[in-house]
């Protein structure tokens, strides 16, 4: 009791402090809980990556979100735009990059937007993305690896407080210092065993976007759709199924007269257009009329909005149905998805991708020389920092944002360098296509004077 109760001499009623989430009893009963986020990961993980690759590649819904997601990220390929105040410098490390990206592929199969594709397809499937960036004569190469070869049985504690866990190894201080990668041979069909290699951390390019804090392996982006994916595959499966089952007309011929041989051995009638078919007396014939379910559409569209839902998506970039669809509806609901798209390329892609690779082509430029960087050591973040130009996502009116653009320009709300920079394009690129191409209307205009 109080002190307060003891004085006005009112007794205090008792209390009981806690979150409903965490009450038992009848409605608690079966409720899941999760722990620790690595020792959950570690368990977990290979299952679920197993199952959300077997739905991208099997269910019809499921690839095509897993499309979309990765065309949203990466679009024709993210462009990087050099920082250096020196317009000439920028320039030149911008022309450096790009004619590097044509052989960036350590495989040589694609350029460097087909390693961004390859890194965002194993990052929505798998979780995460595993690549070995390695240096070359002519600049790094990069190849991308399955993720499964980052050996997740290796875990060890290790002196001096460092440690392993699922093939990544940490220092005393929680940083990434090397990675276990399992060596596998492009055409082996059975898994064998061999021992992984310890490879620094320098030399690998690990990309997850984490799900809490201390996540060391990604889990798959499909994970919280996986179980009602399957469940909704094997309905449309099974209603199909009945669709074909109802389809069929098949006829039963009953022996009224029970003598057991309703067609005296004589072969059973068919079914054909205009015939007339004349059954021995004291026999029947009865169809079947297999029921097929009932407002099943409606209950289809609501698994699909949750499927939806879970992978973070619009409603018709998982199903591909647009109908009622209008600007409006489909701008609002493309707007949040866009803010996920773009957390993902600036907290994700971009720190963990693709400004480690620009440090790394930048670097061997300046030390093989084929970049000029005079004032590199007093300076050297101006040359190996970049900003990352995503391509401007496609509009559902482009009349109506480019009018949006003039406007906020018009009012000083943004500048050119910004307007330019959200369509993925570099201005003084786009100056100088520009500038080009009124160079050679005014050639030819000149010549078709001079010929007339």
């Amino acid at each position: 009791m109080s002190i307060f109760s003891r004085i006005f001499g009112k007794a205090e009623p008792a209390r009981t402090r806690r979150f409903d989430g965490a009450t038992g009893g009848r409605r608690g009963v079966g409720m899941g809980t999760f722990g620790r986020i690595n020792p959950e990961t570690a368990a977990a993980g290979p299952a679920i990556r197993s199952r959300a690759s077997h739905l991208a590649m099997n269910a019809p819904f499921i690839s095509n979100a897993v499309g979309n997601w990765v065309g949203a990220l990466i679009g024709p390929g993210i462009q990087p735009a050099a920082r250096h105040p020196d317009a000439a410098t920028r320039n030149a490390l911008n022309q450096h990059f790009s004619d590097w990206c044509n052989r960036a592929d350590a495989e040589r199969r694609t350029d460097f937007a087909g390693l961004q594709v390859a890194v965002a397809n194993s990052l929505v499937v798998a979780g995460e993305a595993v690549a070995l960036i390695s240096d070359m004569a002519d600049g790094p190469r990069i190849r991308v690896l399955p993720v499964e070869m980052l050996d997740e049985s290796k875990t060890l504690e290790l002196s001096g407080g460092r440690s392993i866990f699922s093939g990544v190894e940490l220092d005393a201080t929680g940083c990434r210092v090397a990675y276990w990668i399992v060596p596998e041979r492009p055409g082996q069909a059975w898994q064998t065993y061999a021992p992984s290699v310890r490879v620094e951390a320098d030399s690998v390019l690990h990309v997850v976007k984490p799900l809490a804090a201390g996540q060391l392996r990604g889990v798959s982006w499909l994970a919280p759709i996986i179980l009602p994916a399957g469940d909704l595959d094997r309905l449309c499966d099974a209603l199909l199924k009945g669709a074909q089952v109802s389809a069929m007309m098949a006829g039963f011929i009953i022996d009224q007269s029970g003598t057991g041989d309703p067609l005296n051995n004589e072969e059973t009638p068919s079914l054909e257009p205009g015939a007339l078919v004349r059954l021995p007396s004291g026999t029947d014939i009865k169809f079947n009329s297999p029921q097929q379910a009932q407002q099943m559409g409606e209950f289809i569209k609501l698994n699909l909005r949750q499927l939806a839902a879970g992978l973070g998506l619009p409603d018709h970039m998982l199903s591909g149905d647009l109908t009622g669809a209008n600007y409006s509806s489909l701008r609002a609901g493309l707007l949040p998805f866009r803010q996920r798209v773009e957390q993902v390329q600036y907290t994700v892609l971009v720190p963990q991708f693709l400004a480690p690779v620009w440090r790394a082509v930048i670097l061997h430029g300046i030390l093989s020389g084929d970049l000029e960087a005079p004032d590199f050591e007093a300076n050297p973040e101006a040359y190996l920092q970049a900003d990352w130009l995503p391509p401007r996502p496609l509009q559902v009116d482009p009349l109506k944002d480019i009018s949006a653009t003039k406007a906020e320009l018009e009012a000083g709300l943004t500048s050119r360098r910004k307007a330019v920079a959200e369509r993925g394009w570099i201005l003084e690129d786009l100056d100088a296509e520009i500038e080009a191409e009124r160079g050679t209307v005014a050639k030819d205009k000149d010549s078709e004077n001079g010929a007339a």
